[in-house]
């Protein structure tokens, strides 16, 4: 998936954000509009990741379901 394809179906992705990673917050998840680089922080200062281990994350998510 784009990276700017994340922002443009957000709305459809962000519960499967919430199920995946239930430590982030409906508010946390709606400040970052599906703006991959606040999406990554947020997951960043939620669980303790690098940046490089929340990219790899996310985009393996993304990739797994091949929104």
């Amino acid at each position: 998936m784009n990276r700017d394809t994340l922002e443009g179906k957000w709305k459809q992705l962000k519960g499967k954000f919430k199920e995946k990673w239930g430590r982030l917050t409906d508010d946390e998840l709606d400040r970052t509009r599906g703006k991959y680089d606040q999406v990554i922080g947020t997951l960043q200062e939620k669980y303790g990741h690098s940046r490089e281990r929340a990219q790899q994350e996310v985009d393996a998510f993304l990739e797994e379901c091949n929104c």
